[in-house]
């Protein structure tokens, strides 16, 4: 598949575009890139989508590996193959094991997971293949997390989804050795 919008030439920068991307720079040291680098075609969306990410990506009350967990559940219900390249050495990195990071990229549910993890993945699970989440399922997250911790895990979600929706739609390639589950 072609990539309907790949990064813009840096020549090519309008003055906004290029304000953005400083911008941009500055909060994550780094120029736009992936999602980022597609959305500088509206400087406005990149800079609002980066700094909800920044929150969801790095300060939600939920530790590291649940968080990268819900972002490879999301990355796989949108078979978006950039994100999951990007987020699942993190998510081993974070400590979510092998078997699980594989049984999500196989799509199926792990055969082994802690107490959190399957509190996580039911949560998350529900609520993108039923765009719901069960009353049983929503008050152990809310036992667990707290009320603030279900607004993250939804957060993270929601924004992933929106990440993954505009990768999808832009056909965002990834580099052709990455290790990505096939699209479905």
């Amino acid at each position: 598949m072609t990539d309907r919008m790949p990064p813009i030439p840096r020549s090519e920068w309008t003055e906004t575009q290029t304000q953005a991307a400083a911008e941009f720079e500055r909060m994550r040291g780094q120029a736009p890139f992936g999602p980022f680098a597609l959305m500088l075609r509206n400087p406005d969306v990149m800079l609002r989508a980066a700094a909800m990410g920044d929150y969801m990506r790095y300060r939600t009350s939920l530790p590291r590996a649940l968080n990268e967990m819900i972002i490879l559940l999301t990355a796989r219900h949108w078979s978006q193959q950039f994100e999951w390249y990007a987020h699942q050495p993190m998510a081993l990195k974070e400590g979510l094991s092998e078997a699980i990071v594989s049984s999500i990229a196989r799509a199926q549910r792990p055969d082994r997971m802690s107490a959190d993890e399957t509190i996580v993945y039911d949560f998350v699970t529900e609520l993108l293949r039923l765009q719901n989440v069960s009353d049983e399922t929503y008050a152990k997250a809310r036992e667990r997390f707290t009320e603030a911790g279900v607004i993250d895990i939804v957060g993270v979600a929601g924004y992933y989804s929106f990440l993954s929706m505009m990768m999808n739609t832009a056909r965002t390639a990834v580099p052709d050795n990455a290790d990505v589950p096939p699209l479905s």
